[in-house]
């Protein structure tokens, strides 16, 4: 929390009071120079209301809103202003430039975040790898799987377009199998209510197999009654089950093809805190055969490192809950910061992590880190064959 802190110190008020200093105080009018400080006002108010308790999506997409198309773009005007003004003491004109220089990085940063909020999030994409083991029987060589994770369907109301459009495209794939790594909703089982006749429509030659992420606990909202969450997680479940979809709660199925298995295991979610960890990898583990190709849902990437790779001989595990902070440029995105594997594939010896970025995401913005459908390949051979 400290540290989110001293960055939305400096994503927010540090570049609002150099601007304001440096050519705003002196300029303009009393009505401007007050209205100038209003977006960070807005920000920090509906921050402090979320944080206090009053956990209502608005508030959330009102803060990065601004954070994003106000503030960042002022703190990148900021650092090159003032690396003009620096140059500046040695070179004539060179503050002039870098203001001129920095309106126009702020400008392109308003308008990239800007589509980010409006289209950006809602850029499905179509994402195919192709991930081979040894340990893959024979009979499942070629088998496709399709990962969906982190639909976070409340942050789209009552609009169905999209959810429409995604379960469209993954049935025309026509895959043998279809996992989903968490969570489906951000806080609310009724966030579901408007597209309970769109999900089930999602079909697979083996079906679909579901796990929970942290958000499906619905701990993020207040409620009225010590059994809220647990009454919403509830209801989660039935819903979830009620698609048609197998929800592994630290369990694990078999997937057949003749003589040949594979094994399905799914685990709660398993994080460090503040997130929720229920995850019970060795009971989700009981009953499968030793040497068995097995492929592992869990929600958090970082459960790998912790668990997987030194307690157990899972060959394949597939995980969501990065977003990648639903930012990236080019092949660089903020996750990293927050997590050592955080989006697309990573090995260890024969191990393999597939992190999806998600399709949806808890604040209606994406940008580089478009949403995306994961379309993952088995191969029966050796990882370093691999492309």
């Amino acid at each position: 929390m400290i540290l989110f802190l001293l960055l939305f110190i400096l994503l927010l008020l540090l570049p609002d009071l150099y601007i304001w200093l440096s050519f705003v105080r002196g300029a303009a009018s009393t009505f401007w120079n007050i209205a100038y400080w209003i977006p960070s006002l807005l920000a920090v108010a509906a921050l402090v209301a979320w944080i206090v308790g009053s956990h209502q999506d608005w508030l959330m997409k009102l803060f990065f809103g601004i954070l994003l198309c106000v503030a960042a773009p002022k703190l990148f005007f900021s650092i090159v202003s003032l690396a003009g003004r620096g140059v500046g003491l040695a070179v004539p004109y060179a503050a002039t430039v870098g203001n001129i220089a920095g309106i126009a990085v702020a400008a392109v940063t308003c308008v990239a975040f800007a589509y980010g909020f409006a289209r950006g999030w809602k850029r499905l994409e179509v994402k195919e790898v192709t991930i081979a083991s040894a340990d893959l029987p024979a009979s499942f060589d070629g088998y496709r799987l399709v990962q969906l994770s982190d639909l976070h369907v409340g942050t789209f109301g009552s609009d169905t377009a999209y959810l429409r459009e995604l379960v469209e495209r993954v049935n025309a794939l026509h895959p043998d199998l279809i996992v989903f790594t968490g969570d489906l909703v951000n806080s609310s089982a009724d966030e579901l209510d408007p597209f309970m006749g769109i999900l089930p429509q999602l079909k697979a030659r083996d079906g679909v197999f579901s796990i929970l992420g942290n958000h499906d606990y619905c701990t993020y909202r207040r409620y009225d009654t010590a059994d809220g969450a647990a009454r919403n997680l509830a209801e989660l479940k039935r819903r979830e089950q009620g698609f048609s979809w197998d929800l592994l709660l630290n369990e694990n199925r078999t997937i057949r093809r003749g003589t040949d298995s594979i094994a399905l295991i799914g685990v709660e979610n398993d994080s460090r805190p503040p997130f929720p960890s229920r995850g019970d990898l060795r009971k989700a583990t009981e009953g499968v055969p030793e040497g068995a190709f097995k492929i592992l849902l869990s929600h958090d990437p970082t459960h790998w490192r912790r668990e997987v790779l030194p307690k157990t001989d899972i060959q394949l595990t597939l995980s969501g809950h990065t977003h990648a902070m639903q930012l990236m440029i080019g092949y660089f995105s903020p996750a990293r910061w927050a997590y050592p594997e955080w989006g697309g594939i990573y090995r260890d010896g024969d191990r393999t992590l597939y992190v999806s970025i998600g399709a949806g995401g808890t604040v209606p913005f994406r940008f580089g880190a478009w949403p995306e459908i994961n379309v993952i390949t088995l191969q029966s051979g050796f990882p370093e064959n691999q492309p």
